[in-house]
């Protein structure tokens, strides 16, 4: 569940921080009070598209932080699990830190757990994190990436479903590493090759010595057979 939401300078908010309690949570408002504003700085924090327009004018980096605290088996530990990032620091693993900053020019910087990411990973993360329904369209369920966790949590498989992920990940990362292995000896081999092939060029002048040493002996021979019948 989300339980806390920071924002700064997004459209109208200098500074912002609401915390959630357990259960229903509801904002309420007359039109134009601001709900849709926290939303669109939510869906900032979840990956959403970043327009430079959210930036309050004037200020500087639009910046929109968001805390939840997850089950101990949702989808997104293997997710983050899958990407390197480790759980953050609150003792026990569940609390789950997005974070987006977004400049006037339109560039922005993603983060999850206080680990910069790509802004396709914090979507990805934010789809696990967040469902939101509108007034026609249901994402999560209409997302076909998320049908599998869907079925596996029905099926009460999501822990075997994360056992194979990571059994999968362990088996890639042995062929690659076989692979890596075959290529080494592969390596080894041509470079020994190399070497012999070096060694026998190193011992070619040596032979080139020997037989030049022996055809001046043949020389030297037949001048002495030539100054002898001249005697």
């Amino acid at each position: 569940m989300l339980t806390s939401l920071t924002v700064r300078d997004v459209v109208l908010i200098d500074r912002l921080s609401l915390d959630f309690p357990a259960g229903l949570c509801v904002l309420t408002g007359e039109t134009g009070a601001g709900k849709s504003i926290l939303l669109d700085a939510l869906g900032l924090a979840l990956g959403g598209r970043a327009e430079a327009r959210l930036v309050r004018a004037g200020a500087g980096p639009a910046s929109v932080s968001a805390v939840f605290h997850v089950a101990a088996d949702a989808p997104v530990h293997g997710v983050l699990a899958e990407h390197g990032i480790p759980p953050h620091d609150d003792g026990d693993g569940r609390t789950v830190l997005v974070r987006r900053t977004l400049s006037a020019d339109g560039r922005s910087k993603a983060f999850v757990n206080d680990e910069p990411v790509s802004v396709g990973l914090l979507r990805q993360v934010g789809e696990t994190l967040v469902e939101i329904h509108g007034q026609f369209d249901n994402h999560h369920l209409m997302n076909p990436a998320q049908h599998r966790g869907l079925l596996d949590a029905f099926g009460g498989l999501t822990a075997k479903a994360e056992t194979c992920r990571r059994t999968w990940n362990a088996w890639q990362e042995a062929a690659a590493a076989r692979l890596n292995c075959s290529a080494f000896s592969a390596q080894r081999s041509a470079l020994s090759a190399q070497r012999s092939a070096l060694s026998a060029q190193r011992s070619a002048p040596s032979a080139q010595r020997s037989a030049l040493s022996a055809r001046r002996s043949a020389l030297s021979a037949q001048r002495s057979a030539l100054s002898a019948q001249r005697s």
